[in-house]
């Protein structure tokens, strides 16, 4: 059998577009046709949905959807994260159970990870997972959850030993968010939105089927959720939008825009949005001032090489090596362009910097990005955090000096207080 090339890919493709799309069909109805043919997610395996291709064809496939008009499968979200997590660690029984559901955009996800007490040290997590009969039972907090008040499903971080080492001792489970002992409370940001929250799990259970890795492995499967949520963070990521299109797919995909997405819809403010710079520099005629010139040619510059770092990230993935430290390298340049957007933005308004709301500049987009960029340096790690692997994994610097690392986690002293047992 010979190679797919480009060529025969886009042809193969597009001859399967034009036989079967329909701006008719459902939703979830030409989702699951999608599915079926393979060319909804083309470098996932044959087995399960795709069709073996090497990513780079991904390209290909999407200008031919977008040429046509035809609606892809859902990949916005957290749900991403989670397929990939089940594609790398999962178990049969995962992948049969999520990966269609994932790819209809029938289930929406969350990551539970952060908590109160270890934002950043993830590896801290006092998140009990205690085994009682066949069962987990789950007690604990976690916070800054995107999406977990419309979650079905929970990607959860847990402690399951605490007789050893923190990053040794955690386990990595599918959460059911709609259970009885697991309650959900939004967290009202400064820019209006409430998309994070809050969640507590109170004797929340979890099945066997539902543990993806043995204990203490968690922290490997954890690690791979990670590195594809900042290798998502390198400004290449393509946010949902409406199309405009008549047809019942279209109607269907705006509702889904409108409710599933919501909570994501700040995040290109948070970005920075510099593609407004240029032209709020023209209508405000502050183009022409030398100082500001320089600081828009600063950004401009900041925002092209973490375009070409990213590339570089995408080609070494269609190269099908694993993931690695590239993600903290686009994710830490995807924070400076953030801040250096959001000061030239202040430039650009002057005073009316100060305003917010619908009678600000822009009707409030403009200060909405300047209270949403410091969430960039924080979310999906901080920029402290993604400098240390930088650092060790990228420079060979020898690591942070660590007390808690080798000594059993239940006798690491603690902000909060944890009923370790």
């Amino acid at each position: 059998m010979s190679e797919p090339t480009e060529s025969s890919v886009r042809a193969e493709v597009r001859a399967w577009l034009e036989a079967n799309w329909n701006p008719d069909y459902g939703l979830v109805e030409w989702r699951t046709k999608l599915i079926e043919s393979g060319w909804g997610a083309p470098h996932w395996p044959k087995q399960w949905y795709g069709r073996d291709l090497p990513v780079h064809f991904n390209t290909i496939v999407d200008d031919e959807f977008a040429r046509i008009g035809a609606v892809g499968v859902a990949k916005a979200g957290i749900r991403t994260l989670a397929a990939a997590t089940i594609l790398a660690h999962g178990t049969d029984f995962h992948k049969e159970k999520f990966l269609r559901r994932i790819l209809t955009g029938e289930d929406t996800w969350c990551q539970l990870f952060s908590e109160p007490g270890s934002g950043s040290d993830m590896a801290g997590a006092v998140t009990r997972a205690d085994r009682k009969g066949n069962k987990w039972v789950i007690n604990g907090q976690k916070v800054w959850t995107t999406s977990a008040h419309k979650a079905q499903w929970g990607l959860l971080l847990a402690r399951a030993d605490w007789d050893v080492a923190k990053h040794k001792g955690l386990a990595y489970f599918i959460l059911d968010m709609k259970q009885p002992g697991v309650q959900v409370h939004p967290l009202k940001q400064m820019n209006y939105h409430a998309s994070f929250n809050q969640v507590f799990m109170t004797d929340a259970l979890v099945e066997p089927e539902f543990m993806v890795c043995d204990v203490g492995d968690g922290w490997k499967v954890a690690t791979t959720t990670l590195m594809h949520e900042r290798r998502g963070a390198d400004g290449l990521r393509s946010w949902a939008t409406a199309s405009e299109r008549k047809g019942r797919i279209y109607e269907e995909e705006r509702a889904e825009i409108a409710t599933t997405m919501e909570p994501y819809k700040w995040y290109p403010q948070r970005a920075g949005r510099v593609d407004l710079v240029l032209e709020r520099a023209r209508a405000t005629g502050k183009i022409d001032d030398p100082v500001i010139r320089q600081e828009i040619a600063k950004l401009l510059i900041m925002a092209k090489t973490s375009e070409w770092t990213a590339r570089r990230a995408r080609a070494a993935q269609e190269q099908g090596k694993a993931q690695g430290p590239e993600g903290s390298l686009g994710k830490l340049v995807a924070s400076h362009v953030a801040r250096q957007a959001a000061r030239v933005h202040t430039y650009l308004l002057g005073a009316d910097a100060l305003l917010s709301g619908a009678d600000s500049p822009m009707g409030g987009v403009l200060a909405e990005i300047l209270v949403s960029v410091p969430a960039t340096s924080i979310a999906g790690g901080t920029d402290e955090i993604q400098r240390n692997i930088i650092s060790e994994r990228v420079l060979g610097m020898p690591k942070e000096t660590s007390v808690d690392t080798n000594k059993p986690f239940k006798d690491v002293p603690r902000n909060i207080t944890a009923a370790a047992s």
